[in-house]
């Protein structure tokens, strides 16, 4: 098949959208992304990239067009600057590039935001061709959850665009069973939505790798609870910096924080505030593929989100990771994620937002031999194996897609 995929981000930033196009590829498909220049999730333009942009035209053998695009800097404005940026940029610029070029599908990757839909459906009429989208957000549902937007008109207006790219999109991917019904409201056909979940990049299931030397190395005692991802409103910070609080006293305890995002200066400046520098060491960020390395640093997990009924819809795409790296799980949210960590016998939940339940079920797997834990990581990767192996997704993904092609 000659594929289109249409991605507001694409490597070198990390998404998941990068291990993808590389599979198709090597399945023998001709596969050309349209995306925008990296600039997440610092919010400026990589400085690699604006030294050398002929340099990133091409990732695996894949055809990368890249269009210009407001970076996403600092604050709200610039973040919708960010989004309609890529908008306008790819259904103009997009085509331009794009001409002459004929496709059989058009694959569009939709973690946020929803927008990138649109410059899908004008290639769809240019080119007439089919979208397939695949969602793993909501939107209104989940800018409404984590305060972005208040306001209930523009949520409507909003609503009403979410419906306009459901409507005109030919296949809609849920990523969870649970996003369906919600999906639903928005889509005239139901029948066209189907469940297709995510899966982790093959990296995270090499279990033979050394520890990351940016963490300092701990006495034989030291319990190291790891979080990984973005740091943002929707994974409940202040929860998470109550159960540090909780354990404070507890000396073999560690917290290991690994990434970035909206929040994270604001975790910083409430640990120094609270006293707890000593107790949770911030990282920073770092590329997908040296991510294995930490998680060899951690004797478990933590994933969590915040109590909104729109995220007892979502699975967290850093569950899949964790599962699949056979690493012990905590976890603080509801829902389908919880689920998936207790069906899979991976670890501990609590609800989401009980900080006393968090450092009640962290002290619990500190108390664990190092057997103990590891019985519990490799139920979770067997539970992975069994429900998200990526190659059974991958061949379902390309029967899903021929199906669309008319």
């Amino acid at each position: 098949m000659r594929i289109l995929v249409v991605s507001q981000y694409f490597w070198p930033e990390n998404f998941r959208i990068n291990d993808l196009v590389t599979d198709l590829n090597t399945r023998g498909h001709d596969v050309t992304v349209l995306t925008g220049k990296p600039n997440y999730p610092d919010g400026v333009i990589f400085s690699d990239y604006k030294k050398s942009p002929a340099s990133f035209n091409e990732y695996n053998g894949v055809n990368v067009v890249r269009v210009p695009l407001i970076a996403r800097g600092k604050g709200g404005l610039r973040l919708i600057a960010n989004y309609l940026s890529f908008v306008f940029s790819a259904s103009i610029f997009g085509v331009f590039k794009l001409k002459g070029q004929n496709f059989d599908v058009i694959f569009v990757y939709e973690p946020s935001p929803v927008t990138v839909g649109l410059p899908a459906i004008v290639l769809k009429y240019i080119k007439k061709t089919p979208v397939v989208f695949w969602a793993l957000d909501l939107w209104p549902e989940t800018l409404e959850a984590i305060g972005v937007v208040k306001s209930k008109s523009i949520i409507k207006v909003i609503g009403l665009m979410v419906s306009f790219i459901y409507n005109h999109c030919d296949l809609l991917l849920a990523q969870s069973r649970s996003f369906i019904v919600c999906m639903q409201r928005y889509c005239r056909d139901p029948d066209k939505i189907k469940y297709f979940p995510s899966w982790a990049e093959d990296t995270f299931s090499n279990t033979n790798i050394q520890a990351a030397v940016e963490v300092p190395v701990s006495n034989p005692d030291m319990f190291s609870i790891m979080f990984a991802g973005n740091i943002g409103d929707a994974q409940d910070f202040p929860s998470i910096l109550n159960a540090v609080e909780i354990l404070k006293e507890s000396k073999n305890i560690r917290w290991l924080i690994v990434g970035d995002g909206r929040v994270a200066e604001w975790v910083k400046s409430e640990c120094l505030r609270r006293g707890l520098e000593d107790k949770v060491l911030l990282l920073g960020s770092y590329s997908l593929d040296k991510m294995p390395s930490f998680y060899a640093c951690a004797d478990a997990l933590l994933v969590s989100l915040k109590n909104k009924e729109i995220f007892t819809m979502t699975i967290p795409g850093k569950v899949q990771s964790y599962l699949a790296s056979a690493k012990p799980i905590i976890g603080m949210l509801n829902g389908v994620g919880a689920d998936v960590i207790r069906e899979s016998g991976a670890g501990y939940v609590s609800d989401a937002g009980d900080s006393q339940c968090l450092a009640d079920n962290i002290m619990k797997m500190s108390m664990l031999s190092h057997h103990q834990r590891q019985k519990l990581g490799e139920s979770g990767q067997k539970y992975y194996k069994k429900e998200f192996d990526k190659t059974v997704l991958i061949d379902r993904l390309e029967t899903l897609m021929s199906n669309v092609i008319k």
